[in-house]
């Protein structure tokens, strides 16, 4: 087995006695105190979380912008410098190798965050496929990346607001380092790009804050609440942005690699579609378990700030309007499951049903 890396933070993980596992060829921290602590400090006020495993490449140089541009399912000319995107990079059947973000510096030059355990193959994809003259550099190992997150965040970091999906060079405890107003979990926040020499300085200063530390643990549940995909469950190659309810990110009338495929699933309607549920009954939902008759939970888990099991996972089209009924089985028990709008949760949104207001103490 391959030595596990480690990022620029891990003796401060192991200072605040955090329980690390492996995770996508790293030692990461999966909680501190815990994860339901941890997961409700985001939502009622901010969190911090090591993020510096994901996979940072910069593309620049002449035909980076019509390389990426022809690579990505997003459409590039809607953004300028200081803002970002949400992409997806597909194949030719319009599979999903991946989901992004790119940040554009400049007419030729860009940002591209990854998946950590996508990053090799990643490189490879765009280096084999962007035109001569773009150059490609992995320069992940060179920085650091800590997310803040929650509604508290920006204040706890003496940040204006700034809208999402922008970003700007700012000094934060002393450390020169790229905010950008981007994040996983459904909350306001963002994320910080610094160098990995300078993460500790960063990171201590963030704690000094106020904010509290957090692990894989929290960042999972808190993204499956918020109805955030992950890439290797509810996003696979195999599987489709329509079907996965991504179609918002292709510009269909655009050129880029599987286009014509994804045209025409959307023409015709995809077969299956991703929904979200919350368990009817007491039982927690995992990835894989059956919804009867032959579809599967792509995601599952106990929801900290609901108390019951929520998930997602692919089901029939007829299946997929808010209140229609799934059958789940956990562990050899048949449960049922309502499918509901997305987000399953965040502290912000207003959650209403046809028959009036919803989660609204966090049960039905």
């Amino acid at each position: 087995m391959p030595e596990l890396k480690r990022t620029p933070l891990f003796d401060r993980h192991l200072a605040l006695g955090a329980r690390m596992v492996p995770f996508a060829g790293y030692e990461m921290p999966v909680f501190y105190d815990g994860l339901i602590s941890e997961h409700k400090a985001v939502r009622s006020d901010s969190g911090a979380f090591d993020a510096s495993h994901m996979g940072l490449l910069e593309v620049d140089g002449p035909g980076a912008h019509e390389g990426l541009q022809r690579l990505l399912s997003n459409d590039l000319d809607r953004i300028r410098p200081g803002h970002a995107q949400y992409e997806l990079m597909t194949n030719e059947q319009g599979g999903i190798v991946d989901d992004l973000i790119v940040y554009r510096r400049g007419a030729e030059s860009y940002l591209v965050i990854v998946n950590a355990s996508n990053r090799e193959s990643d490189v490879r994809w765009l280096s084999e496929r962007l035109p001569t003259g773009a150059s490609l550099r992995d320069v992940s190992d060179d920085h650091a990346l800590i997310a803040v997150q929650g509604p508290g965040a920006l204040a706890r970091l003496g940040l204006e607001p700034a809208p999402t999906f922008t970003f700007a060079e700012v000094e934060l405890f002393g450390v020169s380092c790229t905010c950008a107003r981007t994040g996983y979990t459904g909350e306001a926040g963002c994320e910080l790009i610094c160098a990995a020499e300078n993460a500790g300085k960063l990171w201590d200063g963030i704690l000094a804050a106020g904010v509290v530390p957090c692990g894989l643990g929290a960042r999972d549940t808190l993204r499956l609440e918020a109805c955030l995909p992950l890439h290797g469950q509810d996003i696979t190659p195999e599987t489709d942005p329509i079907s996965a309810g991504l179609g918002w990110a292709c510009a269909l009338a655009k050129e880029f690699t599987g286009v014509d495929r994804l045209r025409a699933i959307s023409a015709e309607g995809p077969a299956l579609r991703l929904v979200a549920f919350v368990m009817d009954h007491p039982g927690i939902p995992r990835q894989g378990m059956p919804i009867v008759p032959d579809c599967k939970v792509t995601s599952g888990t106990h929801s900290p700030m609901l108390d019951m099991g929520i998930g997602m996972g692919y089901a029939p089209a007829r299946k997929i309007e808010p209140w229609s009924m799934l059958t789940i089985d956990v562990r050899g028990r048949p449960l049922w499951a309502k499918v509901v709008p997305k987000p399953i949760y965040t502290s912000s949104r207003n959650y209403t049903d046809t028959q009036g207001e919803w989660l609204r103490r966090g049960r039905y």
